[in-house]
């Protein structure tokens, strides 16, 4: 027997909230929407904040639009925590702040490596070269 559809989960999300062991609306009530959501993040998957807003609108029984902002910043900030606290992922150095570095800009010679005369021409395009590739002269 199948469990009842549950208000703004679709089948993906359905999927994998039963992989990770919630497959009633009351299995997702004991633990709560972040902690729902949390389970799917650890098992691999790459939810967004909309699972999130999904999951409450389903413990909430309303659309997840009609979620308030407020609420919205107050589950983010929970998710945000708890995905503070996961390890690191396996064979893959934790993330690290990003750093742009601007290198001196070195002059590259466009006629160095052949090809190009000082017009910007190579030798099929000049007047009287043979370009081979559609046989013009």
């Amino acid at each position: 027997m199948t469990a009842p559809k549950m208000r703004n989960i679709g089948p993906k999300s359905a999927a994998w909230l039963r992989q990770v062991g919630l497959r009633t609306h009351e299995d997702i009530s004991a633990i709560g929407t972040v902690e729902a959501f949390m389970r799917v993040k650890r098992a691999g998957f790459k939810p967004t904040l909309n699972l999130l807003y999904a999951i409450e609108g389903a413990l909430l029984d309303c659309h997840w639009q009609e979620i308030s902002d407020e609420r919205r910043q107050q589950l983010i900030q929970a998710a945000e925590a708890a995905t503070a606290l996961l390890p690191p992922p396996r064979n893959k150095p934790a993330a690290a702040p990003v750093h742009t570095t601007v290198h001196a800009e070195e002059r590259h010679d466009a006629f160095e490596g052949g090809g190009l005369d000082g017009n910007g021409l190579d030798d099929d395009d000049r007047p009287g070269g043979r370009d081979e590739d559609d046989g013009r002269d």
